[in-house]
C-alpha cells in the first residue's frame, strides 16, 4: 500500500507558492481601515444549511477576532440543525469592534429550495441598490454564483465552495475575472481526498451519489473526483436521483436505496459526497446498509460525518476552518485598500485526518501504523 503522500499531518498537496497577477486598471478600491469614517456594513448569501459551512464561517471569525477586525469571534455552533442564521445573528449582536458590522437583517439563504433561489438573489440584489452594505459574504457553490457574477462595485468574498472555477464563479484560481471578487481555492481538494482514501483501502469500484445537474456536479467537485478514479483505475459506481427537494425525507430514503444499491451491485468503497440526504440525525440510518456489507466510507463534508459513523474524513480544521481563516485574512487584505483581485485565492489546507475506530471494528479495517501521523481525530461511537 502506497501512503507516501501522507508522510507528516502538515504535508500540503498542492503548491504552496503562487506569485500575484500583475493586472491592469482596477475598481476604485475600498477605503482603508485607518481612513474609514464608519464600520463595513458586511452581508452574507448562503444556498443552506451545511456542517462544512457552519465550519468555515467559525474559522472566519475566530481569525477577524485574532487579527483585531472584531472583537468577539467565537461564535457559537446552533445546539441543532446546521443553518447558519444563528451564527449570523449572534455575530450581529456580539462581535463588536469598530471596523465592520456584520447586519441582522443583511442574511440571504434559500434553504436549499431551488425554486427560491432567484427569489433570494433578487432580494439582496434590491438591498445593495439601497446603497447600505459594503461587502458580500457568499458561502457555498449557490452563493457563488448567484451574486459572484453580477457586476457590483462593492468587494465579495466568496469561500467554502466545492470547485469555484468548475461552478464557473471565477475563470481560474489566478485570476478572479472581476475587480471586485475574490473566490477562495484549494485545486485538487477533493481530487486529494479520493487520492488519499484510494491509498488507504486500495479499492476498485467506489459508490458516489449525486444529482445529475450542473449546480449539484459542480458542488461535489465531480470532475475532480473522476480525475482521480481515472489516475487510479477505479471504476465509478453512480447513483443518480434527485435530492435538492423540500422533504427532507425524501432525500434520505433516495440517499439510502443508492447505498443499498451499491452493496448489490459490488462496489468496494463509497465516498460520501455533500447531500441533503445525508445529516447527523441521518447518518445512522443511511450509513446501516454500508457498515452492515463492511464498505468503507469516506465523507466529503469533514469530520463531522466522521463522528455520525463514516470511517475517515479530513478534520474539520483542514476541510473547513482554515478555508474561513484564509477568508478572513484576505478580508483584512482588502479592509487595508488592497483590491480583491489583486490578492491570491488559492489556499492550501494540511492532511489531517479523522477516523471512527467503531466503524473500522464493525467493517474489519484496520488502521495502518504508518498513517497515525496523520490522524488528529479518532472518535468512538456514533
Amino acid at each position: 500500500m502506497n501512503v507516501n503522500m501522507l508522510h507528516l499531518k502538515k504535508t500540503v498537496f498542492q503548491p504552496c507558492c503562487v506569485a500575484l497577477l500583475t493586472l491592469g486598471l482596477f475598481f476604485a478600491p475600498p477605503v482603508s481601515v485607518a481612513a474609514a469614517s464608519k464600520p463595513w456594513r458586511i452581508a452574507m448569501i448562503v444556498g443552506g444549511p451545511t456542517f462544512e459551512y457552519q465550519i468555515a464561517l467559525q474559522g472566519f471569525a475566530e481569525r477577524l477576532a485574532e487579527l483585531g477586525i472584531i472583537a468577539a469571534g467565537a461564535v457559537p455552533l446552533p445546539d441543532a440543525g446546521h443553518s447558519l442564521a444563528p451564527m449570523w445573528q449572534w455575530l450581529a449582536e456580539n462581535a463588536g469592534g469598530d471596523t465592520i458590522r456584520f447586519m441582522a437583517d443583511a442574511f440571504y439563504s434559500p434553504e436549499w429550495n431551488p425554486d427560491r433561489r432567484l427569489e433570494v438573489k433578487k432580494d439582496l440584489l434590491e438591498r445593495l441598490d439601497r446603497g447600505d452594505i459594503d461587502c458580500v459574504l457568499a458561502l457555498g457553490t449557490w452563493g457563488g454564483q448567484d451574486i459572484g457574477l453580477e457586476p457590483l462595485q462593492i468587494p465579495v468574498l466568496v469561500f467554502s465552495a466545492s470547485n469555484a472555477v468548475e461552478a464557473g464563479i471565477i475563470p481560474s484560481p489566478d485570476d478572479s475575472g472581476r475587480d471586485n471578487l475574490l473566490a477562495v481555492v484549494e485545486p485538487g481538494r477533493y481530487k486529494n481526498q479520493v487520492r488519499i482514501f484510494h491509498n488507504l483501502i486500495g479499492f476498485s469500484k467506489l459508490g458516489i451519489v449525486y444529482e445529475d445537474t450542473a449546480s449539484s456536479r459542480s458542488s461535489i467537485a465531480l470532475k475532480d473526483i473522476e480525475a482521480a478514479a481515472g489516475e487510479a483505475g477505479v471504476e465509478l459506481m453512480r447513483c443518480v436521483d434527485v435530492f435538492d427537494v423540500e422533504e427532507a425525507d425524501l432525500a434520505v430514503s433516495r440517499l439510502r436505496a443508492c447505498h443499498e444499491d451499491f452493496v448489490k451491485q459490488g462496489a468496494d468503497a463509497v465516498y460520501l459526497t455533500f447531500n441533503r440526504g445525508l445529516s447527523d440525525k441521518s447518518a445512522a440510518h443511511v450509513l446501516e446498509p454500508l457498515i452492515k456489507a463492511c464498505l468503507p466510507t469516506f465523507a466529503q463534508e469533514g469530520s463531522f460525518m466522521v463522528k455520525r459513523g463514516a470511517l475517515l474524513s479530513m478534520t474539520n480544521d483542514a476541510s473547513g476552518k482554515g478555508e474561513g481563516f484564509f477568508a478572513a485574512g484576505a478580508l483584512e487584505k482588502i479592509l487595508g485598500g488592497s483590491p480583491p483581485r489583486s490578492l491570491s485565492q488559492r489556499h492550501e489546507s494540511t492532511v489531517s485526518l479523522a477516523v471512527n475506530l467503531r466503524t473500522a471494528a464493525r467493517i474489519g479495517w484496520n488502521l495502518p501504523m504508518e498513517i497515525l501521523a496523520a490522524v488528529d481525530e479518532f472518535y468512538r461511537d456514533f
